[in-house]
């Protein structure tokens, strides 16, 4: 019997193919493509310029992400393709783009090429925040009931902004497109040739409920009448529970992968709901923080409680059989980089460069002598808006407490601090909204890179950290997916027990430095609803003289 299962995990920046023995989860091979277009803000390949708070990518890339990993993993381990069982993948969300009715991006149309809303909506694309606010609104008039699965506010970020934005903009995009799809679904569309849509992104970024689908018309055609049909002609297609197998490998892509016709696919999933089981999680209480260039937080419950700023709750969205929720912060890593690449001198540059480590290794190193609170710094994690639990995109990042002494390292560590600090916010408020939240388990690069921060988590939380097994956890949570949809196991429980895995380590709470940290939490929390909640809009008002 086939053996081995591939996970295809498509990042922000790259994508990660990882070969997983389906018999312990060991990780045989690993090889990563990066987009050769990255992260298109500024302007289009052909040069059309872009606004303000876009982000857009190009389908191609994807297809050479699948070109390039899976054919590396089967040479490097030398095994049959006929040996692997099944494939999984996951995508950032929601990430979502117009296409034809054959699965063709319109933006690989003549015509089409240098049209910016006929390419890929990444997931932080902020652009259409006036249309998430106007969306809201009309929500909320109509008393809509679904809203509060969604914390009471859908994001800019999530599927109907980002549409409406194009029928509102480019109306002839929205005419020329047969579907808008997740990315997450239309790579399961190239590699089995048949559309399928997934219950994750449907669920958590699309408004879709098992029961009662999406939104209604009405509602639609109170947004803009021309949405009324949304649902019927754009969207209109079965959705699939995860873990179902969506079809098998078909000719075009076994001759792109490498892989044999007709080997089993997982329907597509969420790259931080499908990491739950690569930490072998199952069951309640448990949070999980992917942490990379933003950090998305998964926890399981067995009922549906209403949680203000909440991404979502969804049936069956992580496992089946249970409530997954979901909240996050928008910039994490995004921020760490972005103060390495902008504010540190040429110095630590100059420092780093000759003991040959990074300068985020040097920062990292420099703010760990450091104790709590030695800085007199407290930072808000807002370089990217807050989506959780304020979910409000054009909120900014601030920083309280800068002398002639502050040092860089000080700043870094503020940052850090600031991110442990969000992540707390996030958890308190499931607690006081009836969702138990007794662990803490962390995946993602920075959570295997940087102990410094994960200590720091462990201190500002007052909680243990446990560290996925894996480097590589969603991309591994995809491989136990496609491990499932094969038939290997019976169920993602089974699955998650067998193939997922956590790390030795632990970081546990410094009682001394958590005391410290109460104190500073309590001050980010005043600045955090001073700034956040309305009482000084200040942050909006400079922001609006900027656009």
């Amino acid at each position: 019997m086939a053996r081995y299962s591939i996970g295809v995990d498509f990042g922000t920046l790259s994508g990660r193919a990882v070969l997983v023995d389906t018999v312990d989860g060991a990780e045989l091979a690993q090889a990563v493509y990066d987009y050769p277009h990255g992260v298109m803000e500024r302007r289009l390949p052909g040069g059309a310029e872009l606004g303000l708070d876009w982000a857009l990518q190009h389908p191609k890339d994807y297809l050479d992400v699948l070109a390039h990993t899976i054919p590396a993993v089967i040479k490097e381990t030398g095994i049959n393709p006929a040996d692997v069982a099944g494939i999984g993948t996951d995508f950032t969300a929601c990430t979502i783009l117009p296409v034809k009715a054959d699965g063709t991006p319109l933006c690989f149309l003549p015509g089409f090429e240098n049209v910016p809303h006929a390419y890929i909506k990444l997931w932080k694309h902020h652009a259409a925040q006036d249309k998430a606010n106007k969306l809201n609104e009309i929500a909320q008039e109509r008393g809509e009931e679904w809203l509060k699965r969604y914390g009471g506010k859908i994001s800019s970020e999530w599927a109907f902004p980002k549409i409406w934005q194009t029928l509102d903009e480019a109306p002839e995009v929205y005419a020329a497109a047969d579907y808008f799809i997740e990315a997450a679904d239309w790579i399961i569309w190239q590699l089995t040739g048949v559309q399928s849509r997934n219950s994750c992104t449907a669920g958590y970024k699309a408004i879709w409920h098992k029961r009662e689908g999406y939104p209604s018309k009405p509602f639609f055609a109170a947004l803009d009448p021309r949405l009324e049909n949304l649902a019927e002609d754009k969207l209109n297609w079965p959705v699939m529970p995860l873990g179902a197998k969506a079809g098998g490998i078909c000719a075009a892509a076994a001759a792109l992968t490498g892989l044999k016709e007709g080997t089993a696919v997982a329907v597509g999933n969420v790259d931080a709901h499908v990491t739950v089981p690569a930490l072998s999680i199952d069951s309640p209480g448990k949070v999980l923080a992917i942490m990379g260039t933003s950090t998305c937080h998964i926890l399981l419950g067995e009922e549906e409680h209403v949680v203000p700023g909440m991404c979502g709750v969804v049936e069956d969205g992580v496992y089946p059989g249970f409530y997954g929720y979901e909240a996050g912060q928008s910039c994490v890593g995004d921020h760490f980089a972005w103060f390495a690449d902008n504010c540190v001198p040429a110095s630590y540059h100059d420092e780093a460069a000759a003991r040959g480590i990074s300068v985020h290794e040097l920062l990292t190193e420099k703010a760990a002598r450091q104790k709590p609170g030695q800085s007199g710094l407290v930072a808000l994690d807002w370089w990217n808006g807050n989506r959780s639990v304020l979910v409000d995109v054009d909120l900014t990042g601030m920083m309280l407490g800068m002398t002639l002494q502050t040092k860089p390292e000080d700043m870094y560590r503020a940052l850090v601090e600031a991110t442990a600090y969000g992540t707390r916010k996030i958890i308190n408020t499931f607690q006081e909204n009836g969702v138990a939240v007794n662990e803490f388990y962390a995946s993602g690069g920075i959570s295997h890179k940087n102990p410094m921060i994960m200590q720091i988590y462990a201190d500002v939380l007052n909680m243990p950290v446990r560290i996925g097994g894996s480097d590589n956890g969603p991309a591994l949570g995809s491989a136990i997916f496609g491990a499932v949809a094969a038939g290997v196991f019976d169920d993602i429980f089974i699955a998650a027990r067998v193939m997922g895995k956590l790390k030795d380590t632990v970081y546990l709470p410094d009682p001394e430095n958590a005391g410290i940290y109460e104190k500073l939490y309590a001050e980010y929390e005043i600045l955090h609803d001073y700034f956040g909640r309305g009482a000084n809009d200040v942050m909006k008002r400079v922001r609006a003289l900027r656009e």
